[in-house]
C-alpha cells in the first residue's frame, strides 16, 4: 500500500514559510482559472485574489496538479502556465489521484481542493460558488461531489452561495441531510452567487470572522467531522438581481439541452453561455464575488490562528 507521505507534493516557497511560522494560509481552487474564465482575465483575477489574501495578513495557496505533482501554492511562472493551459483536467475526488498517477495536469474543483487543503493542514478555502444539485437532477442524477466532500472534510469553505445555475433549494436540503452547517454572513437570506438573495432563508447567520472561528472551535471541541459552508453575498454594487439572472440562466440551460451537454461539461458550458448572453457582465460580478470571498476567508483564517 502506498504511504500518503510518498505522494508527489510541492509547496510553494511562500506556503512552506507560512506553515513553518504559523502564518494563516487560505486555499484557492484552480478550476476557476482553467475552466471558469478566459485568458488573460483568469490570470489577472488569480493574481488579484492572491494579493487580497496577502493584504489581509494571510498567505494564498492556489492548488492544482501539474504534470502529476500536487502543488500547494503556485509561484508566478506556475500560475502563468496554468492560466494558459488548454488541456487541464477538471479534478474532483474521483480523479484527483488519477491525474497524479498518470502525470497529468489538472485543476481542482471545490471537492478536490478541500481534500488537498486538509492534507496540507489548511483549514480555510475561498472559492466563487460551490457545486450542488443540478436542475432536473431527478432525471439526470447530476449532483456535485462538493456536497459529499463538505460532509466529510474539515475545511471552512467561503463562497457566494451555490452557483445559481443549480437547484439551490435541493442543494440546501442535501447539505442539511448531511449535517453541513450553512452560515450566511450579514443577512438572513442565503446568497445565489451573482445575486445577493436566493429567496431562501439561511439555516444559520453569523456576521463576523471572529464568530465564525468561534463556531468552528466549538465544533472541533465536540469532535464533529466535516466542513462548514459560509455564504458571503456578493457586494451590492456588483450583483445582478436574481429575477434578471434567472432569464439568462434559462437561456443558457436551453442551449445546453439543445447541444446535449452533460456531466462535468455542463457547468463550464453554462458559465460561458451566460458570459456571452450578459456581454461579459457575469464575469465582472464573478471576479468581484471571488475577491470578496478571499477577503472574508483571510479574516477567518487569521481569527482561527488567534483562537487556536
Amino acid at each position: 500500500m502506498t504511504n500518503a507521505s510518498s505522494l508527489p507534493v510541492s509547496y510553494s516557497a511562500e506556503v512552506a514559510a507560512a506553515k513553518a511560522s504559523g502564518t494563516p494560509v487560505v486555499a484557492l481552487e484552480s478550476t476557476i482559472i482553467t475552466h471558469g474564465m478566459p485568458f488573460p482575465g483568469n490570470l489577472e483575477m488569480a493574481e488579484s485574489v492572491e494579493a487580497i489574501i496577502r493584504a489581509e495578513g494571510a498567505v494564498p495557496a492556489t492548488i492544482a496538479v501539474m504534470k502529476g505533482k500536487l502543488h500547494i501554492g503556485l509561484d508566478r511562472d506556475e500560475l502563468h502556465a496554468l492560466a494558459q493551459a488548454t488541456d487541464a483536467m477538471k479534478l474532483s475526488r474521483a480523479d484527483l489521484a488519477f491525474a497524479i498517477s498518470e502525470r497529468r495536469t489538472g485543476a481542482t474543483t471545490v471537492a478536490a481542493t478541500m481534500i488537498a487543503a486538509a492534507r496540507a493542514g489548511i483549514h480555510v478555502f475561498a472559492t466563487g460558488g460551490i457545486g450542488g444539485v443540478h436542475r432536473k437532477a431527478e432525471e439526470s442524477f447530476d449532483i456535485s461531489a462538493d456536497l459529499e466532500e463538505l460532509s466529510r472534510t474539515p475545511v471552512i469553505v467561503v463562497c457566494a452561495g451555490a452557483k445559481a445555475i443549480l437547484d439551490v433549494p435541493k442543494t440546501l436540503e442535501v447539505l442539511e441531510t448531511k449535517g453541513v452547517p450553512v452560515v450566511t454572513v450579514g443577512q438572513d437570506e442565503f446568497p445565489a452567487f451573482w445575486s445577493r438573495g436566493s429567496g431562501l432563508r439561511s439555516p444559520l447567520r453569523l456576521d463576523s470572522a471572529d464568530r465564525i472561528a468561534a463556531f468552528q472551535r466549538a465544533r472541533e471541541a465536540f469532535g464533529i467531522a466535516g466542513g462548514m459552508l459560509i455564504g458571503n453575498p456578493v457586494p451590492e454594487r456588483n450583483e445582478i438581481p436574481g429575477v434578471e439572472m434567472e432569464g439568462y440562466i434559462s437561456e443558457a440551460l436551453a442551449r445546453a439541452d439543445a447541444k446535449g451537454i452533460t456531466g462535468k461539461a455542463v457547468t463550464p458550458f453554462l458559465l460561458a453561455s451566460i458570459f456571452e448572453i450578459t456581454e461579459g457582465r457575469s464575469l465582472t460580478t464573478n471576479i468581484a464575488l471571488v475577491e470578496n470571498n478571499a477577503r472574508l476567508a483571510s479574516r477567518i483564517a487569521v481569527a482561527l490562528i488567534q483562537t487556536g
